[in-house]
């Protein structure tokens, strides 16, 4: 099992679920919302900080149902 990566950027983050098929909705603040376009009931909120914490981003992944090593490759 491969750990999730502790010096992923918030912008990092939303190019990789963008390349899985999530598209930005809007940005609230210093978040953004991404949208997929089968299901716009899949939300996910991403903190555009310079580092996402692990808790964060595991709870991201788990919501879009991708596993650390889909995550990985997408960055």
């Amino acid at each position: 099992m491969t750990k999730l990566p502790r010096d992923v950027s918030g912008d990092e983050a939303v190019r990789a679920f963008k390349r899985a098929g999530y598209v930005l909705d809007h940005t609230v603040g210093s978040h953004a919302v991404l949208l997929h376009p089968s299901d716009p009931q899949k939300r996910l909120v991403v903190p555009l900080h310079r580092s996402i914490k692990v808790g964060t981003l595991s709870k991201l992944l788990k919501d879009a149902g991708l596993a650390v090593e889909e995550f990985i490759e997408l960055l």
